[in-house]
């Protein structure tokens, strides 16, 4: 630690204090990483120490960095302020304790930072809110060299958007985000972080990428007592500690099946059977039959098929596989080549298909679908319409047979698992409906009812049956 008796600025240096920093292999894993790559992002639980690590990192870089103003921001300036600045005694003007102060920079609240760690040369922090609409105009005007970031998530695009555009010019340009696990869909991921992971997996990404998932248990600060104290407040089985304690990605409000959303993020396996058990059982004759389910997309939808069996008696329903295709520039004939595929698909599986159910609004692909079957020697299946019962029907089939474990899905349903976990109840209609605004996959969802609602009586009474 530095003991310099002053600043270059001439004024008075106090002695530093020793910061009691302790990192875990992981933490320090993505702390080394940082000094190689442009994208630094942390995800995960809470209290996993995802903002210190960053922080940590950041400082180094500010330390050597050529460029003189550098960005820090939360959902609001303060956030920033106590995460980023304070961080119970881990942030910024304690790493630069005796080396910094607050100040203002063109109105904007501001760390300057000048001392031996900065080889005397003085580096300015902007602190700033980022979450609403037109907070990006605080940041305009300034060129920054790197862009430290908490809760990015929950920062409003143009925020984001600014920020990058503000470091155009930087000469070691960096960027430290961290956030606590969000909606599987949200636009922090599709339109930024898992775009930078897919480039970056394929080489596309120039200046590195750096992603870490962080689970509270990586957090080697925390006590074992204050461990099982905090996760003594959680259900086990539920969302929240999938997304407060495991750091998984899930939704966590409003979810139409919770139980079995909170196993498929998990991936405990508890719904879960493999293929080739549903084949023996399939040669053992416990299949009573085998249904297909298909919803026709259209704009900003698609075309999903969805294969289900129910058992013996009712006693239990199995998805067997399901697909989903964008319908943005497809015509009949890329559907009706999609849709001979899957069925070709459980045929050479399971050996049959009992029924096809089809979405009865659309009358003309289904034709379409009848002619290609017929076209390729497959005549023997014809395409119906579906039931379409009420939606809270099909969805109280599904919760009642997930609530006696007697539901089951193949390795080959992944995108109906993910409906699944990401179906969530319309939250501005008090009546129950589902909510169908592109956010999640109401298609798979759909074709995956058409196959059992006909049925849904049975599965019920098997319920009730079994109560007697």
């Amino acid at each position: 630690m530095y003991t310099a008796k002053n600043n270059p600025d001439g004024k008075p240096l106090r002695k530093r204090k020793t910061i009691n920093f302790r990192f875990g292999d992981k933490h320090k894993e993505y702390i080394r990483a940082c000094r190689y790559c442009t994208f630094n992002i942390l995800e995960g639980a809470v209290r996993s120490g995802k903002t210190i690590d960053n922080v940590f990192a950041f400082a180094h870089e500010l330390m050597t960095t050529p460029d003189k103003f550098h960005l820090a921001t939360g959902s609001t300036i303060a956030n920033a302020k106590l995460n980023i600045g304070d961080a119970n005694g881990f942030g910024l003007e304690y790493i630069f304790r005796g080396q910094c102060r607050w100040g203002k920079y063109k109105d904007n609240d501001c760390l300057r930072i000048r001392g031996p760690y900065t080889g005397g040369r003085e580096r300015i922090v902007i602190f700033a809110g980022g979450s609403k609409a037109d907070s990006f105009k605080k940041i305009r005007g300034n060129s920054y060299g790197m862009w430290i970031a908490t809760e990015i998530n929950l920062h409003h695009d143009n925020t984001i958007k600014e920020a990058f555009n503000r470091q155009l010019a930087a000469k070691r340009r960096k960027i430290f985000w961290d956030l606590n696990p969000s909606h599987p869909k949200a636009p922090i991921y599709t339109e930024y972080i898992d775009k930078y992971a897919e480039k970056a997996e394929k080489g596309e990404l120039k200046g590195g990428f750096n992603y870490q998932a962080m689970t509270i248990f990586d957090n080697i600060t925390i006590t074992e007592e204050r461990l099982e104290e905090i996760i003594s407040q959680y259900d086990m089985a539920s969302i929240w500690y999938l997304r407060d304690i495991l750091g998984k990605r899930s939704i966590a409000e409003g979810l139409v099946y919770p139980k079995l959303a909170a196993s498929i993020t998990a991936k405990d396996g508890k719904f879960f059977i493999k293929r080739e058990d549903v084949q023996k059982m399939n040669k053992r004759g416990e299949l009573l039959e085998i249904n297909v389910g298909v919803d026709f997309g259209g704009n900003g939808s698609g075309h999903a098929f969805v294969a289900t069996a129910p058992t013996l008696g009712y006693e239990k329903l199995i998805a067997l596989a399901s697909e989903w295709h964008d319908a943005t520039d497809t015509d009949p004939a890329d559907l009706a080549r999609m849709f001979l595929d899957f069925v070709r698909m459980i045929l050479s599986l399971y050996g049959y298909i009992t029924n096809i159910y089809c979405d009865s609004a659309e009358q003309v692909l289904i034709r379409g679908l009848e002619s290609a079957l017929v076209e390729n020697e497959l005549g023997n299946l014809r395409p119906r319409d579906a039931l379409k019962r009420q939606i809270t029907d099909r969805i109280f089939t599904l919760t009642t047979l997930t609530a006696k474990d007697r539901f089951l899905y193949t390795e080959d349903c992944e995108t109906l698992t993910s409906a699944i976990s990401m179906a969530v109840w319309n939250p501005k209609n008090t009546e129950l409906e589902r909510l169908d605004d592109g956010t999640s996959d109401i298609d798979s969802l759909d074709a995956f009812e058409y196959s059992y609602e006909r049925d849904y009586k049975k599965y019920i009474k098997k319920k009730t049956d079994r109560r007697r």
